[in-house]
């Protein structure tokens, strides 16, 4: 449809329209409720209280472009269904993410949040959106239930700091969005602009501004599944068969932290779940950033992955396959820098 470049930047601009405008909305209510993250564990890196819920503002955001693609467009049905799928499996996640947010400061435990974390995969998977290059189809949807509960989980872990989960989705949904747009995937490109409509709307009252709040579990694990859902559905081995393995390099930043502390916890001997200071942003804050400057370094790395993706999709194979290696390499060498730096 060559007017899909319009229709994302209406459901973009509506999106953080609706999440800008919101977002004021719900920190008043965590503020008159008294429902505040506070700073009551050496993990964590605020100061004072802050509200929280506004991931309600990036979910309505998000939610609010999908109404409107509904109610104005007539795209083909499988566009629709794929987006029923991603609203239906967001509001899920969103429901459980608000729900650990009430339940500050201990929050629920993490059986019952893999349990419906599984649960949203499953309404992914029953709407027809899995893997599709594993096979068999059994073998498939176990790969895809562990692709998207990781990836959920790994933009709530990405969020130690203001501003920098929020960058990440935004950089991510548009890495999908300009991966896709020569393919006739329309879903992944209208569902990337909504995200990233969402999370921009909502920046601005979580990293340009004194009266702070934040998005809470209930944004974090919502944005985390939405970008694995988009990532399901991209149409990446046109050109050469390695291509499958773009989002990889679309969501390098948040992979690369996740597995970073996983690796740096267990030889500590510590479960990887065990939240500690020990992230890539705070590393290099320890190295002498400030946080806007680790907060727009990350944003660039999310910026470069992204169109090293693109490219990853569009070159021969041999050139796909070696670009793979040097962006490894490139990563490895940052992790074990990273590493290296002292931590309390």
């Amino acid at each position: 449809m060559n007017q899909d470049p319009t229709f994302c930047a209406i459901v973009l601009g509506t999106a953080a329209m609706l999440a800008f405008f919101l977002t004021p909305l719900v920190r008043l209510i965590s503020v008159r409720t008294g429902i505040l993250d506070a700073p009551n564990s050496a993990i964590k890196t605020h100061k004072t209280p802050t509200p929280v819920f506004g991931g309600v503002a990036i979910w309505g955001g998000f939610v609010g472009a999908m109404l409107l693609l509904r109610l104005t467009t007539n795209f083909p049905s499988g566009t629709l269904f794929n987006l029923r799928s991603l609203v239906i499996g967001g509001t899920l996640i969103f429901g459980l993410g608000l729900a650990d947010d009430l339940r500050r400061p201990h929050g629920l435990d993490y059986k019952t949040k893999f349990i419906v974390q599984f649960a949203g995969t499953a309404a992914l998977i029953a709407y027809g959106l899995h893997i599709r290059f594993i096979h068999p189809d059994w073998f498939s949807c176990v790969v895809t239930a562990v692709w998207v509960v990781g990836i959920t989980n790994a933009l709530n872990i990405i969020d130690i700091m203001d501003g920098l989960a929020a960058t990440q989705a935004a950089v991510a949904a548009l890495g999908f969005l300009f991966v896709s747009l020569p393919s006739e995937e329309h879903y992944v490109k209208f569902a990337a602009a909504a995200i990233a409509g969402s999370a921009l709307g909502f920046l601005p009252w979580n990293l340009w501004t004194e009266q702070k709040v934040f998005m809470g579990d209930c944004g974090a694990l919502t944005l985390g599944f939405l970008l694995a859902g988009v990532s399901l559905g991209g149409h990446y081995s046109g050109v050469n068969d390695a291509g499958v393995f773009a989002p990889l390099l679309i969501l390098g930043v948040p992979i690369f932290d996740t597995v970073l502390v996983s690796i740096l916890r267990l030889n500590r001997g510590q479960s990887p779940f065990m939240g500690s200071k020990d992230h890539f942003a705070l590393r290099l804050e320890r190295m002498g950033l400030a946080r806007g400057e680790v907060v727009a370094s990350a944003a660039a790395a999310a910026a470069a992955c992204g169109v090293c993706a693109f490219f990853a999709t569009q070159w021969p194979l041999n050139w796909a396959l070696g670009l793979y290696a040097a962006v490894g390499a490139a990563i490895a060498a940052v992790g074990w820098k990273l590493s290296s730096v002292p931590m309390k």
